[in-house]
């Protein structure tokens, strides 16, 4: 079992297709860190030796300081969206509101995520409210 950027590697899998489990690591990505290896595509996690597992490890965290991966590239995404909320622009209006940004339907679809995103808020919004209550009290 091996752990890389806090995502477990299934271990009956080729490395190829267990790279590719790590958010912000497609099959390209996995594919050039594979070559630059010298890993064959099919090779499993469960055979590999201690010295692959190491020159792996080094090599991700090389390659973390140059491109975000995990949890470092959904922050950067969160932000993102936080900052076109914040200047009002269309988009960001519609990721606000859990609405498609994209220009596709909302008379028949997207009915569904419109209403889990207004649960969450409303949820939010008293868990805030109960927060504030506490805080004065004390």
């Amino acid at each position: 079992m091996i752990y890389v950027l806090k995502t477990q590697l299934p271990d009956n899998k080729s490395i190829f297709i267990a790279l590719s489990s790590i958010y912000g690591i497609g099959k390209n990505r996995s594919k050039l860190i594979c070559k630059k290896l010298g890993f064959l595509p099919n090779l499993k996690v469960k055979n590999m030796s201690d010295e692959q597992i190491f020159d792996l490890l080094n090599l991700i965290e090389n390659l973390s300081t140059s491109i975000a991966f995990a949890s470092d590239l959904k922050k950067i995404i969160k932000q993102n969206e936080n900052n076109l909320a914040l200047i009002n622009t269309y988009r960001g209006i519609r990721l606000k509101k859990g609405l498609p940004v994209r220009g596709q339907r909302t008379h028949s679809n997207a009915q569904t995520a419109s209403r889990f995103v207004n649960r969450y808020q409303e949820q939010e919004k008293s868990s805030q409210k109960k927060n504030k209550k506490i805080r004065k009290k004390k």
